[in-house]
């Protein structure tokens, strides 16, 4: 097995995770994970994760996993929210020139895309859609069997798609898929209802019968159907793999999802499509920050 370094970098921590890859099957060896400070230079933050890799040998490449906006072409960071002060930063040709091996940058919505399509509920698929539903709602897209950024590194914004005209606001937007289906979209739904809890919360009071939490993850299940009417039309792919709370509360969401979808989508998208949830859990991130070091070696 070969051996790859992964670089997992966000708004709240960090980690560098040393792993083996082989037929599709990773070995992750060590894991090594910090507190991210945003008021702490990035070369200052870069140079932690050098120390941190400095002490491994025979590597083949080094994958980077970080929330946009970013350059994956030219291997830059460009500005992050969650990250204010990595504006413009080389990582790629900072690491490159430190350890002489190839290394590679995508988004984390791609990088997760990558694991779960290689290692996870994508296997086998060559049209597969991986969306976020955490903390924003995002997408990344295996098409024809190879990963899809788009001209900008901007393909898959689709929590920024207004579905309704007002609505709960996400990504900037209200009545927007992120709106609606994101952990704060669900937050925001049940403010409409007069709930104000949690999307983890409100998830527990559905699961005990609560027809006003139900009656919210069905309003975001709805709109997740819709969206994925959307992207379904558009792109026709084989497999749709949803994360974190569709993950958690599949069973919540997927009835209102399934009706709107089956409702919106043209009858024989709906046919060959199958919505999923993910299965690669909370080590989602070290798989992904791996996979973009694999898929950037072999494509």
């Amino acid at each position: 097995m070969k051996k790859y370094i992964g670089i997992d970098i966000g708004g709240t921590k960090c980690a560098v995770i040393v792993g083996e890859y082989e037929n599709d099957e990773i070995k992750i060896i060590s894991r090594t994970a910090f507190a991210t400070d945003t008021d702490e230079e990035p070369t200052d933050i870069i140079e932690v994760f050098c120390e941190i890799i400095s002490k491994e040998k025979d590597f083949e490449a080094i994958g980077i996993s970080c929330g946009g906006p970013l350059d994956s072409r030219t291997g830059v960071v460009l500005c992050p929210p969650n990250l204010p002060k990595w504006i413009d930063v080389p990582i790629v040709e900072t690491l490159s020139s430190r350890f002489g091996v190839p290394v590679f940058l995508q988004n984390d919505a791609n990088a997760c895309a990558l694991a779960e399509w290689k290692l996870g509920a994508g296997r086998g698929t060559q049209n597969m859609i991986f969306l976020t539903f955490g903390t924003g709602f995002g997408a990344g897209l295996i098409l024809d069997g190879r990963l899809y950024v788009g001209a900008s590194d901007m393909a898959g914004e689709v929590g920024h798609i207004r579905l309704t005209e007002d609505g709960p606001e996400g990504y900037g937007k209200s009545g927007s898929a992120e709106g609606y289906c994101s952990g704060g979209g669900i937050r925001n739904i049940g403010r409409l209802f007069g709930v104000d809890k949690s999307a983890k919360d409100i998830a527990l009071d559905a699961k005990n019968g609560d027809e006003t939490a139900l009656e919210i993850y069905r309003t975001s299940g709805k709109y997740l159907g819709r969206t994925l009417a959307i992207l379904a039309d558009i792109l026709n792919p084989e497999r749709v793999v949803i994360g974190s709370v569709f993950a958690r509360s599949e069973e919540l969401l997927r009835p209102a999802m399934q009706a709107e979808l089956e409702k919106e989508a043209l009858f024989h998208t709906v046919r060959c499509l199958d919505v999923r949830p993910a299965l690669l859990g909370d080590e989602i991130g070290d798989y992904a920050a791996l996979m973009t070091a694999v898929y950037g070696v072999s494509g």
